[in-house]
């Protein structure tokens, strides 16, 4: 049977600011909290641990403040993170769905896992549901990214326990997922992005309701991402066949593009790529594709003249300044 593991977890950071010349981790957990769900999201085990700090010995006053932990009773009632990390690890189980609130704790768990020498526990790549992605698509717009406690409030969640404690949040996550239409929310599983894909074997696809997702293998470069074809292809969501391109790959802000393709049996597609910055400092991609009606279409074609004329202002700009430095030697 699927056990559903909802864990949060409380960490610490440099107490002056900044990360400590040798000590290359960003956030020190302090605490894990976990509920363990079964498939009528019935609670059947709990675990809470407090971890002994040996990487930060002072408490970021922010954390002291949210938190209410003191650095004494992590001393006194804190184990190594080793310790509690390898408890974890046996409480979960190997087939374990991991459930968060935010897509950060993952990540960080496992920087900890690797911070430490430990072997990383987890499958790869690593699924698992965000909640509060979950929440914010089947309850808001599907962009709107709630704070936990306005999602309990919201949902008329009775609030018998504080927020910012690892055990307590967990609880509330747990009390969270309970009350949404599972049947709607189990397609939309997330991916952590802590470890990648590294060759093409390894790529991933994911199909969801309204449109896929595919995540790339690492590149060195934007510009290498973005000349691969298994990058740039655009299928369609039905019979996943390559479709035509009318609007070809153009930048939409920083490090997105976007894309229109056209299907002969299932119609207009949008493209979208973002390219995102690799723990290692190299890139990947992660791209979307679905469908769009004309009012959709049109939308895109709109954004690309909107590009086109910031591009033609920027080169505008620069040749004033080249003629000016002429000038000016």
């Amino acid at each position: 049977m699927k056990e559903y593991v909802v864990f949060d977890l409380e960490w610490n950071q440099n107490p002056y600011g900044k990360e400590m010349p040798g000590k290359h981790l960003t956030f020190e957990i302090i605490e894990i909290g976990a509920v363990k769900l079964n498939e009528n999201m019935e609670v059947i085990s709990t675990f809470s641990r407090l971890v002994r700090p040996q990487v930060y010995r002072e408490l970021h006053y922010k954390i002291s403040q949210v938190t209410h932990i003191t650095m004494d009773e992590l001393r006194q009632n804190g184990q190594p993170f080793e310790e509690v990390m390898k408890a974890f690890e046996e409480w979960c189980g190997a087939e374990a769905v991991y459930c968060t609130w935010g897509p950060m704790d993952l990540t960080e768990l496992q920087k900890n896992v690797a911070y430490f020498g430990m072997e990383n526990p987890f499958p790869n790549p690593l699924l698992y549901y965000d909640i509060q992605k979950l929440y914010g698509l089947l309850e808001k717009d599907g962009k709107e990214k709630a704070a936990l406690d306005t999602a309990v409030k919201e949902l008329g969640i009775e609030e018998d326990r504080p927020f910012h404690q690892a055990f307590d949040d967990a609880c509330y996550t747990a009390e969270v997922m309970k009350r949404l239409d599972w049947e709607k929310a189990e397609p939309y599983i997330s991916m952590d992005y802590y470890r990648l894909p590294q060759n093409r074997k390894e790529e991933v696809f994911l199909r969801f309701p309204q449109y896929t997702k595919y995540v790339s293998r690492v590149f060195d470069t934007r510009e290498e991402a973005i000349a691969d074809r298994r990058v740039t292809d655009m299928v369609c969501t039905v019979c996943r066949k390559t479709m035509k391109k009318k609007i070809w790959w153009f930048p939409s802000g920083q490090r997105a593009y976007l894309c229109l393709s056209g299907c002969r049996e299932h119609g207009l597609h949008k493209g979208k790529i973002h390219i995102r910055r690799a723990e290692n400092g190299k890139v990947f991609v992660v791209k979307t594709i679905k469908p769009v009606d004309e009012e959709g279409a049109a939308e895109i074609s709109l954004k690309k003249e909107e590009e086109r004329k910031k591009r033609n202002e920027r080169n505008r700009q620069k040749r004033i300044e080249r003629k000016k430095h002429k000038k000016e030697a």
